[in-house]
């Protein structure tokens, strides 16, 4: 949407906006005194003034937001930037945070030297922190994400509305229409990224900074997401843009990488469609300082494996078909799971709907792996089993959200919802108000979503108003839809799950294993 503009500060207050954000960054962002000119100058250049302000300016605010939004609709009026739309903003937001910021070389030294005097967590806790004084992560919009937890018999799960992603303007959307097409950088994750202007189509980058990694002996790179799904929500990924591949060396890298950040798990998205993440191009891992529902949840089965007699496995009640190993080897877990992997991999079972590949020999099973180092140091892992097979039926996917789902979540279901947190579309924030009234005394006649922005929701809303009634409180009809919510995140799990929560489902998952040389324990 277009931003409704306040009043557009004079030259003389934008210079004091200036001198306010170099002050931010000797506070903030650790801006050497040798620096301060240098970063002073580029900001004036960036908005064409010949001097600085003549007078002293105000100490710099705890919130640099409220000094930026002027300062960029200033910009606006001089001209920066062509229209006064969120992307727009984004775009010139992130080019004077990373005028106040280090360069690159500096920041990833900082983390390496507070890594090597205070210990990874302190390097990450600081690191963390300048992504948020820099505008990188803007909490401001994170806060506005609705969060709740939804009690099941698998443990609580979490419920997120994503609201803090800027949608795109009509008038931006129109103009994406008339614009060449850019192939650079390659994908949002390419380390190409650093520094970059970005566009329309693409974000801009100027107040990105990434930290270099060595996993098994290639180079890789560790930064935070700016939408932070979760606490720290950082993402790994490799230096070459290479193909998400669930391999053996995948694990070892996994495991590589909780040895050296033992206070995070790290997982990564299937690498085959419809089970994979959103981005299968570039390889990458996503991590984090957060224990997920998944982790939480007991393990229901024991099994043992002569060929790993020192790592145990067991089957986590979880609504998906998860197997947790775990030992104080790091090459004995990373054996088993290699093993699994392998046998996962050409494991067919026609009763269960699962077929390792096609008869044209493309393959359908996989694994979305999450690792973590437990509080008494040993290697764990989480080997959630997955199958992208589609049917008539089911012609996105057996083991993908159903068309019934659809309405609430039909995106695939990533790693990050495997665990057990529900990132929904923004759109149901206000979809969920408007359909509550539906089950309160002032609902309207029946049949009146037919035609309206709500018809997506008229299956569900029938279903919801026979099983309830129609006469709820607002508050309570609120919260209804919110817990009802909750219960079809579960119903998408269910789907999800390769082996299902019946009888029959975990006869078959213990025949898996049976097949593959376990016993129980």
């Amino acid at each position: 949407m277009t931003i409704i503009s306040e009043t557009v500060a004079s030259e003389a207050e934008a210079k004091l906006f200036i001198e306010q954000l170099v002050q931010y960054a000797r506070q903030k962002l650790n801006l050497d005194p040798l620096d301060v000119s240098d970063t002073r100058n580029r900001l004036l250049d960036l908005f064409d003034f010949a001097e600085p302000a003549d007078v002293q300016a105000p100490p710099a605010p705890e919130q640099v937001q409220t000094i930026v939004d002027p300062l960029i609709s200033y910009g606006y009026s001089i001209g920066l930037i062509p229209e006064n739309t969120i992307n727009y903003r984004d775009l010139l937001d992130a080019n004077i945070m990373g005028l106040l910021l280090q360069k690159p070389s500096q920041v990833a030294a900082a983390f390496e030297a507070a890594a090597a005097s205070e210990g990874i967590q302190a390097a990450t806790d600081r690191f963390y922190q300048l992504n948020i004084n820099s505008n990188y992560i803007r909490m401001d919009r994170i806060a506005k994400n609705q969060l709740w937890l939804h009690p099941t018999d698998y443990g609580k799960l979490e419920i997120t509305i994503n609201l803090s992603k800027p949608e795109k303007d009509p008038k931006e959307i129109a103009l994406l229409r008339t614009m060449q097409q850019s192939h650079y950088p390659k994908c949002p994750l390419c380390a190409d990224n650093v520094g970059y202007a970005g566009r329309l189509d693409h974000p801009a980058r100027q107040n990105l900074r990434i930290i270099p990694l060595q996993l098994q002996n290639e180079d890789w790179f560790f930064q935070y997401s700016p939408y932070v799904y979760y606490n720290e929500h950082s993402i790994v990924f490799k230096a070459k843009h290479e193909p998400m591949a669930i391999t053996h060396s995948s694990f070892a890298r996994l495991l590589d990488f909780v040895e050296s950040f033992p206070h995070y798990f790290i997982g990564s998205n299937a690498d085959l469609p419809i089970v994979g993440g959103s981005i299968l191009s570039h390889d990458h891992f996503q991590a984090g300082r957060h224990q997920f529902p998944m982790e939480k949840a007991a393990e229901e089965a024991g099994f043992t494996h002569p060929q790993f007699a020192d790592v145990s496995c067991g089957i986590v009640s979880w609504p998906m078909s998860v197997l947790r190993i775990r030992g104080a080897s790091k090459a004995d877990v990373h054996r088993a799971a290699c093993y699994i992997l392998d046998q996962w991999r050409q494991y067919s079972d026609a009763e269960a709907d699962v077929l390792a590949c096609s008869s044209d020999g493309t393959p359908h099973n996989t694994i979305t792996p999450i690792a973590r180092l437990t509080a008494d140091r040993k290697f764990e892992i989480d080997l959630v089993l997955r199958n992208n097979r589609t049917s008539e039926e089911h012609p996105d996917g057996i083991f993908h959200p159903h068309r019934q789902h659809h309405h609430i979540k039909k995106e695939n279901i990533g790693l990050i919802e495997v665990m057990g947190l529900a990132v929904l579309p923004g759109r149901l924030k206000q979809e969920l108000e408007e359909l509550s009234v539906y089950l309160t005394d002032q609902a309207p006649a029946a049949g009146i979503l037919k035609g309206s922005p709500l018809e997506h929701h008229a299956v569900w809303l029938e279903e919801l108003r026979s099983k309830h009634g129609a006469s709820h409180t607002a508050p309570a009809a609120k919260q209804l839809l919110l817990s009802e919510t909750g219960d079809k995140f579960l119903e998408v799990l269910k789907d999800a799950g390769v082996f299902k929560r019946t009888s029959e489902g975990q006869r078959s998952f213990r025949s898996f294993l049976y097949r593959i040389g376990m016993q129980d324990a």
